[in-house]
């Protein structure tokens, strides 16, 4: 399974919107903050691993 790191752009209630940062890309993705780790604040970075996001430090 491929490893993708994103970047929380910005949280709306119980959303939050991420950008991908390991390749080039201008899309937003929408994500569910239940999905997400709960301390994540905007420009988090985050990993994408075996379907779980982990925040990185």
């Amino acid at each position: 399974m491929e490893t993708r790191y994103y970047i929380v752009v910005s949280i709306d209630g119980d959303y939050a919107n991420l950008k991908r940062t390991d390749i080039e890309s201008s899309d937003i993705m929408l994500v569910a903050r239940a999905l997400l780790p709960e301390d994540i604040k905007e420009g988090s970075r985050l990993k994408y691993e075996m379907l779980e996001y982990t925040l990185l430090s």
